[in-house]
């Protein structure tokens, strides 16, 4: 069972680094070159919106602990001015007990007033850094998603924003709370007591803290090792889920369990040492605090036999002791969540720092489209440096004409759609639209000049209105049933019980593979764009609907510069050019009759797939060109 790990790579500061088989790796585990200090720092920039807040919610903590301090001190009063041995006549002090009753409501007033007013700030910043990180996302490059376990950085993308609440509570309501308590009764104890009290109550703190810190360490390593497969179980959970259909094809529910459940057991076995090992932590603590406790307590006692101190002195040391070694003890398990959120963050803020593969310069202007003339100049390129997909590959889409792509899998057919999209930058060579180089250009204006019309169409689990409009968000009911029309697919959708209000169920599984492809072209349609892009478009329709969806497409690419990869050369005989790629090569061009005449590589991919049965089941033409491939490589 692997863990997910995350390195940072040495040469590009908050990159993540690829594992073996090239996937992503992530991890909670502590990192060398973890900063805590740079973390907290990026968090004050989410604080600045409600700055005024802040102080305020400080100001409250201020009060609420010199209230809190008061209480003992006016207890103080209240025992020595009841002690029958130091008056004759026993008065009762209404003062004191209503200044007693004063302090305690104003304590918890102040502590109340500081959580409603802090409560806008640390929310504002989970919202802010959510938001943030889902747009840090989407601005990464498509290597980024295609390498990335949606599941476990789900799970540590949502314990980082939590973890930066949590920093955020811990630190307003119980760290900066106790050292300034911490300061008061240090001020106290100095000015009205015996410099004894003051050394044993702040070395008993001094060794609690050194205890705590030690043993926090030691036991982190089991909380590490339980975000790291807390992670992969939820990404075991998610992909399964999300991969329903191939689990129950091959019969696999049970082995998939059995994954789960191994990978539970040992989070499992780390959360039971976690927290063995944080009983002891406690245990130690409460030790020392009852050392501390103990031994204030004897010399306190000692002074009041020997005459130097008041039966009030000794209970205000020891409520002072107590309200000191309470939130002292709290503050154990603050240190152990605070350091547990600090391991959590890494994370967040490592993502937030790896910068996208592809980015717009500031000179990068608005791409001016007119007409849409599409060109591959001399364009070379491969995923990673020791294979070549594309080599000098060079070909010119006129505005308006339409440019056929054919050859066999992994010849690079769905790169040049990557690359035109921007998702990948060439290693050499220039890609131009209208004589723009698309480097130079916005990826925004660049993408929404395209239109795509994919091979496997992926839609959201919403209604079917929200996923043809995903094109143009707010475009009309009109408009969204003029697409669908276009598309073939109206018909079929009045057809159902909700219409356009029908839910399509989690990437579309519950249409068809035809039905989703004629919504994904409804989508183009809506979108308009200048430059049309069918992948596949056809290849999960039967014979009937294809040739509906064909004359579609003819109206839609009409005065549209196309550019068509395809596996069926029946839908592309009308290309004005078709080009022949292998092994990221153009090997022959030209239109349908003239490579038909020149009776090389395409003539021999036709004379096959003209032997295909007529049936138009679209799993034998699947077959079929497979064969086809096989025989033509």
């Amino acid at each position: 069972m692997g863990t997910l790990v995350l390195v940072r790579d040495n040469k590009t500061p908050g990159s993540v680094a690829l594992g073996m088989h090239g996937h992503v790796r992530y991890t909670t585990a502590p990192h060398e070159d973890r900063s805590d200090w740079r973390n907290i720092r990026a968090i004050v920039p989410f604080l600045r919106d409600y700055a005024g807040r802040v102080v305020f919610a400080l100001l409250c903590l201020g009060m609420a602990k010199i209230a809190n301090v008061g209480v003992p001190l006016v207890l103080k009063d209240i025992v020595d001015g009841l002690d029958t041995s130091k008056h004759s006549t026993l008065a009762l002090p209404v003062v004191l007990l209503f200044g007693y009753g004063v302090l305690r409501l104003s304590g918890g007033l102040f502590n109340e007033l500081r959580d409603t007013l802090f409560a806008r700030v640390r929310y504002h910043a989970m919202r802010r850094l959510a938001t943030q990180l889902l747009d840090h996302l989407y601005s990464l490059s498509l290597r980024f998603h295609l390498e990335r376990k949606t599941g476990a950085i789900a799970r540590d993308l949502e314990r980082g924003t939590t973890s930066v609440s949590a920093l955020l509570n811990y630190l307003t309501f119980n760290i900066v709370p106790t050292f300034f308590e911490f300061a008061l009764v240090a001020l106290i104890l100095l000015t009205k007591y015996d410099l004894k009290f003051t050394l044993i109550t702040f070395g008993t703190i001094a060794i609690y803290i050194a205890f705590t810190l030690w043993m926090a360490q030691w036991r982190m390593h089991y909380r590490h090792s339980m975000n790291s497969l807390d992670s992969e179980a939820n990404n075991q959970a998610v992909d399964g889920l999300i991969n329903y259909e191939t689990v129950k094809y091959f019969g696999n529910a049970d082995y998939e369990v059995r994954r789960y459940d191994d990978t539970l057991r040992q989070w499992e076995d780390m959360a039971v040492k976690s927290q063995t090992s944080m009983s002891a932590l406690n245990f130690g603590q409460g030790a020392i605090i009852a050392l501390g406790v103990t031994s204030i307590m004897f010399y306190a006692a000692h002074g009041v036999v020997a005459g130097t101190m008041s039966l009030g002195d000794l209970v205000l040391v020891n409520a002072l002791m107590l309200q000191l070694f309470l939130p002292l003890g709290f503050l154990g398990v603050v240190y152990r969540q605070t350091i547990h959120a600090l391991a959590d963050m890494d994370m967040l803020f490592r993502l937030l720092a790896r910068e996208t593969d592809i980015q717009d310069s500031a000179a990068s202007t608005t791409l001016r489209t007119h007409g849409g003339h599409v060109r591959f100049e001399n364009v070379s390129f491969g995923y990673h440096t020791d294979r070549t997909i594309l080599s000098d590959v060079t070909f010119d889409i006129p505005a308006g004409h339409k440019v056929a792509v054919v050859g066999p899998s992994g010849a690079g057919k769905s790169t040049l759609v990557r690359l035109l999209f921007r998702f990948f930058e060439p290693t050499s060579g220039k890609i131009t639209v209208d004589g723009q180089d698309i480097g130079a250009v916005t990826q925004d204006s660049l993408r929404a000049a395209i239109g795509i019309v994919p091979q496997d169409t992926v839609l959201f689990n919403n209604t079917l209105r929200f996923n043809i409009a995903y094109a143009r968000p707010g475009a009309s009911q009109q408009d969204i049933e003029h697409a669908a029309r276009m598309a073939h697919i109206h018909d079929f959708i009045c057809s159902l019980p909700a219409g356009y209000d029908t839910l399509v169920g989690e990437r579309g599984l519950k249409l068809s593979g035809g039905e989703k492809q004629r919504v994904a072209i409804a989508r183009v349609v809506l979108k308009d764009p200048s430059i049309l892009v069918f992948d596949e478009a056809t290849s999960a329709l039967d014979t009937q609907s294809e040739r509906a969806i064909l004359e579609a497409l003819k109206d839609v690419s009409r005065q549209r510069t196309t550019l068509v990869i395809a596996h069926r050369l029946s839908t592309i005989i009308d290309a004005d050019e078709i080009l022949v790629l292998e092994k990221g090569t153009i090997v022959e061009r030209g239109s349908h009759e003239y490579l038909l005449g020149v009776n090389g590589k395409y003539a021999r991919m036709w004379a096959l797939q003209q032997k295909l049965p007529s049936s138009g089941d679209p799993g034998q033409r699947a077959m079929f060109s497979m064969e086809m491939e096989s025989r033509t490589e």
